[in-house]
């Protein structure tokens, strides 16, 4: 298309601006008879690329006046009305998001064999032809199950309703079940030699679902994915990467797609929800076309900053975030995301001020979890000097006393970090507040930030030296709280990790066995046992005394129930199990 070639052999900011007058009569061409997808195919790649290129609006524009009748077009317009849903989460624009996803639903449909896939396509595919799925209901396959998806995502986060808790369940169910169905119909084309350009755009989205769900089904502790194997589901982590990769490096429209979905696990789900060893290589190579083609993408420029952050380069890391900022003003929640990756950066750094001002303008403008913001803005302001806190106006006692209120919930569940979140500001809530020690620096335990961290011996040593100032004047205090053994411990935990990260493991062995002897006088925070227990296993792991690692490991995961941040913890048990076994299994 005269559009494509424009943007392979121009800058992409030229195209867009000289799309309207290239492309126009050739749109009218396609609004004047039918949409056929190769056509939908077209436009689609122009609205991606406008997208990537923060032109949100334009994107849309291409794609509203035939979203009612093209599926590729229902399904791109309401993917990013979804997205925009999913980063403010007013209720007005996931009310959008959903309406958006019914109406491209009900356009998928129209294009789908009369008998349901999930009713009927395995026995299609086991006694009859493939040829008698027609490209056109081949692709409304794919579109219907994406579609699904989404629309379940939406619906989990509407409100506290279990009946939509049950909805989002059931579809998500289909969904899994269509991609299903469709990868064994590319199983079964893979010899044809008749293959075109539509084929390899399905090809690209079984790709995408396949991966995507092995991929994060596999993350899940083993007792509730043997839950979810029992009705059908299953996660196999090796062919989730393998199916993404292949889809990443195609030439399909969900390319893109599958490259943020490994982005996602490389920065953020091996952090948060695992041991922390991201694979960096893999994500720069993934970035790197991106970021010459869409140089100030915000999207991409967000991931490029992301990956300086994991690798420590957090100079670098708080630049880019600024270009990010300054790149689109449509989007204003890509700057919030931009705002918490800041606050990180400059709380890695103990940079307080800094670290507050972008937790303060996270608390005032974003919706995503005000709890949280609220929270980690007094939990900073907890860490700066007495002057400097006069200086900012803010009252700490105040702001942890709004956080129970501001809590939300998801499906009638409280998130896990608010909940965490209130029990340790409930300190505040007497007429004789006990004060929180180091809470900044814990909830940046609760985030996997040491193993940001630790990538920096300068940063790492400067932890150290805060902790050790806080442990000393803890053990100067005469009149001990009935919260001192908990901070004692709590405090143990930290410095263990920075000891881990120094290279000192002997004395962070020393500092998480101290927290284990004392598990009897701890009285509150019961989570810091468990979590201890499986650092002291990583340690060991790390020394290559696997035995131990996994006994203390499994200790954690099997003798303790009900503390804060339990399934969080679960994620990573299952993670560094999981990679113990891999690497077992690969030792001659």
């Amino acid at each position: 298309s005269i559009m494509y070639v424009q943007f392979v052999t121009s800058s992409a900011d030229e195209a867009i601006y000289e799309c309207s007058e290239v492309f126009q009569p050739k749109l009218n061409l396609f609004r004047a008879s039918k949409m056929d997808i190769k056509c939908a195919l077209e436009e689609c790649s122009m609205a991606l690329n406008l997208f990537l290129n923060n032109k949100f609006s334009e994107a849309l524009e291409i794609l509203r006046p035939w979203s009612k009748d093209s599926m590729y077009h229902a399904l791109g317009y309401s993917t990013i009305l979804v997205m925009q849903a999913a980063m403010t989460f007013e209720q007005q624009d996931i009310q959008m998001g959903i309406s958006a996803m019914k109406e491209a639903l009900q356009t998928c449909q129209r294009f789908r064999k009369r008998s349901t896939v999930v009713e009927s396509l395995s026995s299609l595919v086991s006694k009859q032809s493939v040829d008698q799925l027609s490209e056109e209901e081949m692709h409304a396959e794919i579109c219907y199950a994406e579609c699904l998806l989404q629309k379940a995502g939406l619906i989990f986060v509407q409100d506290e309703n279990m009946i939509n808790f049950i909805k989002g369940g059931l579809k998500i169910r289909t969904s899994y079940q269509i991609y299903k169905e469709c990868h064994q119909v590319l199983q079964m084309t893979q010899g044809n030699k008749s293959k075109n350009e539509t084929y390899y755009q399905f090809e690209g989205g079984v790709k995408l679902g396949i991966g995507a769900f092995n991929l994060m089904l596999s993350l899940l502790p083993g007792r509730i994915l043997r839950l979810l194997e029992f009705i059908g589901f299953s996660g196999d982590r090796e062919l989730g990467l393998s199916q993404l990769r292949e889809g990443a490096s195609g030439s399909s429209l969900r390319a893109i797609l599958c490259t943020f979905t490994l982005l996602v696990y490389h920065t953020y789900i091996s952090l948060i929800l695992g041991t922390g060893e991201a694979n960096f290589e893999e994500a720069d190579s993934l970035l790197e076309p991106y970021l010459q083609k869409f140089p100030n993408g915000s999207i991409i420029l967000f991931y490029a900053a992301r990956i300086d952050t994991l690798k420590g380069n957090l100079e670098k890391a708080q630049l880019r975030f600024q270009e990010c900022i300054t790149a689109q003003e449509q989007w204003k929640q890509i700057h919030h995301l931009c705002y918490w990756e800041l606050m990180w950066c400059y709380t890695f750094q103990q940079n307080w001020l800094q670290a507050y001002r972008y937790a303060d303008l996270l608390s005032k403008e974003s919706r995503w979890s005000k709890a949280i913001y609220v929270f980690q803005k007094a939990a900073i302001l907890c860490m700066l000097p007495e002057d400097d806190l006069k200086r900012t106006g803010e009252d700490i006692i105040s702001l942890f006393r709004q956080v129970e209120g501001l809590k939300r919930r998801i499906s009638g569940k409280s998130i896990p970090t608010e909940k965490f979140a209130v029990r340790k500001a409930r300190r505040y809530t007497s007429s004789q507040p006990v004060k929180l020690i180091l809470p900044a620096l814990e909830m940046m335990y609760v985030w996997n930030g040491f193993a940001i961290v630790g990538k920096r011996a300068d940063l790492t040593e400067n932890l150290l030296v805060t902790i050790e100032k806080e442990e000393a004047a803890l053990e100067n205090e005469t009149n001990h709280n009935e919260y001192y053994m908990d901070d004692v411990c709590m405090l143990q935990l930290l410095k263990g990790l920075c000891l881990k990260y120094l290279g000192r493991l002997m004395q962070a062995e020393l500092c998480f066995s101290k927290v284990i002897q004392r598990e009897k006088q701890i009285k509150y925070d019961s989570y810091l046992v468990p979590f201890t227990l499986y650092e002291l296993g990583l340690l060991y792991k790390q020394q290559d005394e696997r035995e131990k690692a996994i006994r203390y490991i499994e200790t954690a995961k099997n003798n303790y129930k009900e503390y804060s941040m339990e399934s969080r913890l679960h994620f990573r048990i299952h993670a560094a199990l999981d990679s113990m076994n891999a690497s077992s299994a690969s030792t001659p």
